[in-house]
Formats: C-alpha cells, structure tokens, sequence
C-alpha cells in the first residue's frame, strides 16, 4: 500500500468511525504530512547532527513495511533538533501520538505485521499549571460589563456563563438559543470535544445575565443580520467567534484594570481552581469540564496545595 493511501485511509477511519472534529482529523493530516515526507524525503536526517544522521536509514523509505523502530526514534530526535525550527516538548508529543495512532491502525489493517510505534516514548513534558485568576479579579472582570446597551448586556452574559460553566470558549459561541433550558434555565448543553454533550448547572449571576440579554438584546441583534439560531450574536447580527469572545474579554479586563493575561481559557482555569478549593470533588468537576480522564483534571489540585501551602507559610507561627 502506498504511504498516501494510508494516511488517508487513516483519516477517513479516525473522522468516520471514532468520529473526531475536523479540527483534530486536520491536525492529524498535519502531524502524519510532517513524518511521511520525512520518511519518503528523508530531509532531516543530515540535520540532527552526525550521531541521528548516522543511525537514520541510508535511503528514503517508500514501503511502510520498512519502517522500523529506529525509525521513529529517529524521527522524534529529528523534531526536536532541526536547526531553523525544533519543536517544543509538548508539539513532539502531540505528532508521536498521532504517529502512533497510525502505526496501529496500519496493524490492524494488516499492512504491517508489527506496531514499530508502540514502544516509541515522547520527551517529557514540563508542568505547566493552570493560569487561573483570584476571585476578585473574576469579579471585577465581569463588573466591567456592566450597562445596559446591547453589547454590554451580550459580554456580560457571555462572560457570566464561561465562568459559570467552566466551558471551553467554543462550546459557549457554538450554543444555540434551544441548549439553554429557558425553563427554569438551571441548566445548558454543551457539546464539547468528539460532540461528547454535557449538561452543566447555571448559577444565579449567570442565568440572570444571560436572560436579560435574552429579552433585552438579543432581539436587536438578531435584527441586524440574518435569521440564526445561535445564543450570542455579535453587532451585525452573526454568530460570536471565538476571536469575538477573545476580544471581549480582554476588553473588558482592560476596564476592569487587570494587569495579568486574561483569555476565555483563563476562565475556565478559574471555575476549575474556584471549585477545588470551595471543596468540590474531583469528579465532579471533571464531569463539568467534559475532561475524558480525571488525571487531566487533577492538575488543579496542584493549584488549590500550592496555595494551602501559600497561605500556611504566611500565616503559621512556625512555618518559617
């Protein structure tokens, strides 16, 4: 089987079959154009110095059925180590990922007869923790859309309800006006990564944002554009994009004096951290945050002992 074919027939079975968001299954064609002109092209293998350069295979491999471990190994150290552009941990990763994906699903297609992948290890990665804000920063970010004409009344909805729900900014500018429960609105429906939909509660702050921007703007939005069911529209009556909310939120942290970066993501990493250390359970708010695993959620409980930590040294007698 021809590389090309197989990267395609990779793509359509991880779109079709495990159904992942054109968004990923780009990503994925991206990663796997990177390691097959790698392998057909062999570009980098001077590039690595003289150690990689000596332990690459001598010509380029066109027949996926001789790719062997070393070839992958060598392919990680190449993109760590070209000259113009490495790449950081976490991007290495990413791609060995993707190449492992692939090398597996060509086993089980029976092009190859062995995973040279699997035992392949990306470089480890650093800790990065949340970049979360203090309460008061949150509180005076969303003061700062206070008013009462259209567009302050859809920023503040908006930035009540990534607060409130802890959703990715993309999961909240793709809600239609029908994922909100208008009934008793407790409640909202997001639909995150793999269309995996959740249904999160809605606090009091939020559902009275996002209903006074229902009765009192959003019909004078709508008014200015096409007919769309989305929930927040921007002035000219389109859905928000996620740049849209991008800028408002550094609108509105621009107003409210913050003088630390503050993105939609921030406010996720806010619910998250606020949540943990008000003593909610892990679990709980994995479920919220639509996280597959709880081993990506509990990172946050790093953020919430660093400051019990914090405030133990500060304040105990003999912390110090």
């Amino acid at each position: 089987m021809m590389i090309a074919t197989a990267v395609d027939g990779y793509l359509r079975h991880v779109a079709v079959e495990r159904g992942l968001a054109a968004n990923t299954v780009a990503a994925y064609r991206r990663d796997l154009g990177l390691y097959t002109a790698w392998l057909t092209e062999r570009t980098g293998a001077a590039d690595v110095g003289v150690a990689a350069a000596a332990a690459a295979p001598p010509r380029p491999i066109t027949d996926l059925r001789l790719v062997t471990r070393n070839h992958v190994s060598t392919f990680v150290q190449y993109l760590g180590l070209r000259p113009n552009s490495p790449l950081t941990a976490a991007s290495i990763a990413r791609i060995l990922s993707t190449v492992r994906g692939f090398h597996r699903f060509l086993l089980g297609e029976g092009v190859v007869e062995t995973d040279v992948a699997h035992d392949s290890k990306p470089p480890k990665l650093a800790l990065r923790l949340p970049k979360a804000i203090s309460i008061e920063q949150v509180t005076a970010l969303l003061a700062a859309t206070d008013g009462d004409d259209v567009q302050r009344l859809r920023d503040k909805a908006l930035l009540e309800l990534l607060y409130a729900t802890g959703a990715r900014v993309s999961e909240v500018v793709d809600l239609n006006v029908d994922d909100v429960r208008l009934e008793g609105f407790d409640s909202v429906r997001l639909t995150g990564k793999g269309d995996k939909q959740r249904i999160v509660p809605v606090g009091s702050f939020a559902r009275a944002a996002v209903s006074d921007y229902l009765v009192r703007a959003r019909p004078k939005l709508s008014a200015r554009g096409r007919s769309t069911p989305a929930l927040f529209l921007g002035l000219r009556g389109q859905r928000v994009s996620r740049q849209n909310a991008w800028l408002i939120i550094r609108a509105a942290a621009e107003r409210a004096g913050l003088t630390v970066p503050v993105s939609p993501h921030t406010l996720r990493h806010s619910f998250a951290t606020h949540l943990l250390a008000g003593g909610a359970d892990v679990r709980v708010v994995q479920e919220l945050l639509g996280h597959s695993s709880v081993a990506t959620t509990q990172i946050y409980t790093l953020v919430t002992a660093d400051t019990l930590r914090d405030m133990y040294t500060l304040s105990h007698p003999r912390a110090r």
